[in-house]
């Protein structure tokens, strides 16, 4: 509170008119504090400056003070469509307080209108051009100006100030980043960044003027494919989602980056194996092209449809579809830690760390574990082994495993989605004898 009463003690340049109302802000300052030192304050905050913006057009207002105009002329989206044109009532009184006569104001006023702007407006001086700035446009004020301007006013207020700090479409995280700083080098309580057309409906925005001449236009080029040698390192991983089984084979570069993905899925000539063919060769020259495993992941991890439920992979133990679960494998060898940490894909041994340390570590072992193919010149004739897999028999979860367990026989039928138990036959469909849950039939 002795802050406020300082700030208000040294404030400068203060005119005849307003001489009256300072001294009397002192002399309140000086009578509140003695006041407070007896019997103290209950509330946090003596002043705030609500928020500007919404309440200027509540009010009818072009601006109340420190947040300057959004444009000369701005178009304001409604919710129910289309748009409202809205331009600044304050520019006649701003040029008649210069001096200009009334023929040239309704000019001026006439080609703002249509321009959206001031510049090269019919008998404005070039140096009042400064006096119209807007927070977006051609003749923008810069995101320092709004910095300084706040922090003038932060050591009279004990709140924040809500004002919004407008920065230009092609704004850099470097120019945002300074931003900040400095406007904690200035003292200010909080600050907020907008970056014009950061958003694809936006409410607010300025006329369509004159372009900034030193925005260059982007040239357009085409994608240039990377094609992979005829030999490639690979892997071939088997899957079982929700009783649908299986296999992908990934490709990959000889730095291990991934390249080409194929999945086999359903009977051959099947309309489901049909799809997955066509859609492993989109995903495939997708990757060829640039397109970032990234980007197919974002895009198709967490899809729901059936088949869906258990899998058989310990890294992923449930599946909300055969899409979900294949991005997930695929994000899981062949994206860093960093990149599928951010979209919340963990292996079993990290989310088991988790667990103990409170935070996620990365594997030890190498993503994507693939060698370049050897020469014949260099092969080695060895011996191959098969052996048949374990099979654990010391639980029956049902009475269909335990019917194959006898029999000998896999059966085809699917895993319960509630609680994972293998279903059994019930008519044409399939009920789980551990919760109860049936297929589709009553």
């Amino acid at each position: 509170m002795r802050k406020h009463q300082n700030a208000t003690e040294s404030a400068k340049s203060v005119s005849t008119l307003d001489k009256d109302v300072w001294s009397e802000a002192i002399k309140q300052w000086s009578t509140g504090n003695t006041i407070g030192e007896k019997n103290g304050w209950r509330n946090a905050q003596a002043s705030v400056l609500a928020p500007t913006g919404t309440i200027g057009l509540m009010m009818d207002c072009d601006t109340t003070g420190i947040e300057p105009d959004l444009a000369l002329v701005k178009f304001k989206k409604m919710v129910g469509g289309g748009s409202m044109q809205i331009v600044n009532q304050t520019v006649p009184l701003a040029l008649k307080k210069l001096g200009y006569t009334d023929e040239t104001i309704e000019a001026i006023v006439e080609y703002i209108a249509e321009n959206g702007n001031v510049i090269d407006a019919p008998g404005l001086k070039s140096e009042h051009y400064s006096v119209f700035d807007c927070a977006m446009g051609v003749r923008s004020i810069s995101a320092m100006g709004h910095v300084h301007m706040m922090a003038a006013c932060q050591p009279f207020l004990s709140g924040a100030i809500s004002k919004t700090v407008n920065l230009p479409a092609d704004a850099t995280v470097a120019e945002i980043e300074e931003v900040y700083y400095q406007g904690w080098k200035l003292g200010l309580k909080a600050l907020a960044v907008y970056r014009d057309n950061c958003k694809v409906g936006q409410p607010l925005s300025d006329s369509k003027g004159k372009k900034d001449e030193a925005v260059s236009t982007e040239v357009a080029h085409n994608a240039v494919r990377k094609r992979l040698p005829k030999t490639r390192p690979a892997q071939t991983t088997s899957f079982a989602v929700g009783g649908a089984e299986g296999y992908m084979t990934s490709g990959a570069y000889a730095d291990g980056s991934l390249a080409e993905v194929f999945l086999k899925l359903g009977k051959q000539g099947s309309t489901l194996a049909g799809v997955m063919d066509a859609f492993s060769i989109a995903v495939s020259i997708g990757l060829q092209y640039g397109v970032p495993l990234e980007t197919f992941v974002e895009k198709f991890a967490n899809q729901r449809f059936e088949p869906a439920g258990m899998t058989d992979d310990a890294d992923i133990r449930m599946a909300q579809s055969v899409m979900d679960y294949i991005f997930r494998r695929l994000a899981l060898d062949y994206l860093p830690f960093e990149s599928r940490s951010a979209l919340g894909i963990h292996s079993a041994a990290e989310r088991a760390r988790a667990l103990e340390s409170g935070e996620y570590t990365a594997d030890e072992k190498p993503v994507a574990q693939v060698t370049a193919p050897v020469k014949k010149s260099e092969s080695k004739k060895q011996e191959v082994k098969i052996e048949k897999a374990p099979v654990d028999n010391s639980t029956v979860g049902s009475s269909m495993e335990l019917f194959e367990k006898m029999a000998g026989v896999k059966s085809d039928a699917p895993l319960c989605m509630t609680c994972g138990v293998k279903m059994r036959m019930a008519g044409s469909c399939f009920v789980c004898e551990g919760c109860g849950n049936t297929s589709g039939c009553s």
